[in-house]
């Protein structure tokens, strides 16, 4: 299709749009420090301090901007929660802004940031560090640039979008998603057009080479991404089927939010005046369909395509409410959609205290969940995952008081997970505790340092497999702490001392990629 041929793009209203994105940095800042730290951000805290081209799970980018925003606010929770906050800022402010791509006027670029604003996966996403905030962005951004090219038709919006994929691949490999549903989205529809030219295969290029340097971190390391992948939907991940899968899309994505991608999907295939962008919609349907047939992906990994779906049902609504009789329900349709809306929004953002949050939860006939092979207690893990570290870092800090001296020159302290390692990192530097190991992920990659060891405090583990290990183990108390996951619940906090073997012998057997 010529770029003649789509649609102009509608009027700009850049103050709505600015108007969104304060809204969800206000909603976000709401629970910025509610519940306290999560698990992963403890993680990704601790890889601040071992820059490299990759981790066990996940390439750099998201942990070199973590390092900069480290180095100029410290270790703030405040300034490490403001960046997923203000990323999801930008991507309600270009879900609207694609809208007016579409070709949508006020109403539908309105309509697409509201729907963006509150669903429950993009509120949980932009509270807490991660990688998966970013690649939302990223994957809305790319979106963005995709259109700018189906209706200009520059060359150079091609160079763009390969550095913008190159980025999003050294944020998450998931990118790689995107890529494939771009190709096939081509391919299916009159903009094949441009798979005669070169500009697609530069913009591959250009991603591939910014990609490479995670590749040969990759080779050097022994591709431990493929085995904690293969770890992860072997032992961790729970099987989802077809219709828990779609289902899973309507709740996580919201009820409100669903009254308007889902008219954006139909739209896009059915309407005459969505053909121009039935790409976008083959996009989804490529990465839903990759996900399908996977058989163990969560939810929640599909949410990065929706913000397109949004912009094109806001322009959906736009059309149809335009036409009598359905214009008198201009003004219900919103109002139902932040109604539904913010009926979710404790679900996914910890506004309330935890037990009126419970009770909340209980009202509503809804109850903890986890998507994963693992026992939940009153939170569902999104929440439990923010209990509980405070309480075992403290416990930790009473071990290393026991230690003599000598003993605290020596010790080091093991967690059985990058949580509980993490938590130590982080939160244990202002008791002035030893730096942490573990045989978890990235962790094991890291070693045991120069640790002789001759002391180790002990967070968990088997109590005969400890004293196989050590001639002699001191238990000092458990972990207590109600909301957090029940496996983090009763730990041992133990002292071993003198290890039976030399720590190059035992280490190897630590290593746990899940």
């Amino acid at each position: 299709m010529d770029s003649a041929e789509l649609p102009p793009p509608g009027p700009s209203h850049l103050r709505l749009l600015f108007a969104f994105a304060l809204a969800k940095i206000a909603l976000q800042l709401t629970a910025i420090t509610h519940y306290g730290w999560f698990r992963d951000e403890l993680y990704y805290m601790a890889s601040t301090d071992h820059l490299a081209w990759g981790y066990v799970e996940h390439p750099p980018l998201s942990i070199a901007v973590l390092a900069v925003v480290r180095s100029l606010f410290g270790d703030s929770l405040n300034a490490v929660r403001a960046v997923p906050a203000l990323a999801g800022a930008a991507t309600v402010f270009l879900t609207g802004h694609i809208a007016r791509q579409l070709g949508g006027g006020r109403f539908a670029q309105g309509l697409a940031c509201l729907a963006a604003l509150l669903a429950p996966v993009f509120l949980a996403l932009d509270h807490y560090y991660s990688m998966n905030a970013l690649d939302l962005l990223i994957w809305t951004g790319a979106i963005g640039l995709l259109l700018r090219i189906l209706r200009a038709g520059y060359g150079r919006d091609w160079i763009a979008l390969g550095v913008l994929l190159g980025l999003g691949l050294l944020n998450k490999i998931s990118v790689t998603w995107l890529g494939l549903g771009l190709g096939l989205g081509l391919l299916l529809t009159p903009h094949r057009r441009w798979l005669a030219s070169p500009w697609p295969y530069v913009a591959a290029a250009i991603a591939g080479l910014m990609f490479l340097p995670h590749v040969i971190w990759l080779r050097a390391n022994g591709w431990p991404t493929l085995e904690f992948m293969h770890n992860a939907t072997a032992r961790k991940m729970v099987t989802v089927g077809w219709g828990e899968f779609v289902l899973k899309q309507i709740r996580d994505v919201g009820h409100g939010s669903a009254l308007v991608w889902i008219p954006g999907v139909v739209f896009a295939l059915i309407a005459r005046g969505g053909r121009p962008w039935r790409i976008l919609a083959w996009i989804y349907l490529s990465v839903a369909l990759l996900l399908l047939v996977g058989g163990k992906s969560r939810a929640s990994y599909l949410a990065i395509a929706y913000p397109m779906l949004m912009a094109l049902g806001g322009v959906a609504w736009e059309r149809l409410l335009a036409r009598p009789p359905w214009r008198r329900l201009r003004p219900a349709l919103p109002a139902l959609i932040a109604a539904l809306g913010l009926i979710a929004v404790p679900f996914a953002l910890p506004v309330l205290p935890v037990d009126t949050f419970i009770r909340y939860q209980s009202a509503l006939g809804q109850g903890a969940r986890t998507e994963e092979h693992q026992e939940v207690g009153p939170l569902s893990q999104q929440y439990a995952d923010m209990f509980g570290w405070e309480e075992m870092t403290a416990l930790v800090d009473s071990a290393y008081r026991r230690l003599t001296l000598e003993e605290r020159k020596h010790a080091r302290v093991f967690g059985q997970n990058y949580g509980e390692a993490g938590a130590i990192d982080v939160l244990g530097r202002r008791y002035g505790l030893p730096r942490a190991v573990s045989g978890h992920n990235s962790y094991w990659l890291w070693g045991p340092g120069d640790w002789d060891g001759s002391v180790l405090i002990i967070i968990g583990g088997d109590r005969p497999d400890n004293a196989a290990f050590f001639e002699q183990i001191e238990i000092v108390g458990q972990t207590r702490s109600p909301y957090a996951m029940p496996y983090e619940r009763g730990l041992d906090v133990s002292i071993g001392r003198r290890l039976r073997m030399p720590v190059a012998r035992a280490w190897p057997a630590l290593k746990h990629y899940i």
